[in-house]
């Protein structure tokens, strides 16, 4: 006896929690408290540590990406297993949102049908992003509201670089997917309106990013607003997670050779 197992035997044909604004929210909060929630909430701790502290936010260095142990192949093992499981939430979201009929994961804003414009459009907004946010973060170094970002040295294991990769690959694809393809999705379906889910979204995109200080707060409430209008104006996530895997192949690679070079700029000296 043979069994025949496509897509419809793993994900639902239709939404588990239907009718039920309750369980809606109680979706909601689970899918969050396992993923960004939780950042968020561990930021606001984060930052009222650092506001606590003797020393000025601005006179103060929260560490980028740094290892997680002394023996190389433990701080491969550990770092690895932390980007592959942060994605989980993704495949939690994924399997909520999928639809029988092509393309699978339309509700999440996620098409496949124009690769070369999404990633052109990600390049514009790599550009669009990178300097203001840029000019936010020299903003509030100057003004000492904002902590010093300490790299990790390129150069400290073999892997350093790839998982530097990996890691912006899985903050792109997380933030992108959940704040915006499924938080806009779940609170339309319970009857937000477009602003309302924008401005929601941006907080919460910003709030977990408190531990960088006021001025990663701003940039990031900025960032969230753009993208979440760019999102319910064209309807399409893979410009965002590209231009965001971008932005962040570029702040964690590219930042530490520029901290490397200028280090008082950037408060490292």
């Amino acid at each position: 006896m043979t069994t025949t197992t496509d897509a419809r035997t793993w994900f639902p044909v239709v939404d588990p929690l239907v009718g039920s604004r309750r369980s809606r929210w109680v979706e909601i909060a689970c899918v969050l408290l396992v993923s960004l929630g939780a950042s968020a909430i561990y930021s606001i701790i984060q930052i009222a540590d650092l506001a606590t502290r003797p020393d000025p936010i601005g006179e103060q260095v929260v560490s980028l990406n740094p290892s997680r142990s002394d023996r190389a192949w433990l701080d491969l093992a550990y770092q690895l297993t932390g980007h592959l499981l942060d994605l989980v939430p993704v495949v939690l979201v994924c399997w909520l949102l999928w639809r029988a009929r092509r393309p699978h994961l339309a509700r999440l804003g996620i098409t496949f049908d124009r690769p070369g414009r999404d990633l052109g459009w990600a390049g514009v907004l790599l550009l669009v992003v990178g300097i203001p946010g840029l000019a936010i973060f020299a903003a509030g170094r100057a003004l000492g509201v904002t902590a010093a970002l300490a790299p990790s040295p390129l150069d400290a294991q073999w892997f350093t670089v790839p998982i530097l990769l990996i890691a912006a690959f899985r903050a792109g694809v997380t933030e992108e997917v959940i704040v915006i393809g499924y938080l806009f999705e779940r609170l339309r379906s319970l009857g937000w309106g477009r602003y309302q889910i924008i401005v929601a979204a941006a907080v919460l995109r910003a709030t977990y990013h408190l531990y960088q200080g006021v001025g990663g707060f701003f940039s990031n409430l900025l960032l969230g607003l753009l993208f979440g209008w760019l999102y319910t104006r064209f309807g399409r996530l893979l410009p965002l997670v590209i231009a965001h895997i971008l932005i962040d192949v570029v702040a964690f690679v590219g930042y530490p050779l520029a901290a490397g070079a200028w280090p008082a700029l950037f408060g490292l000296d």
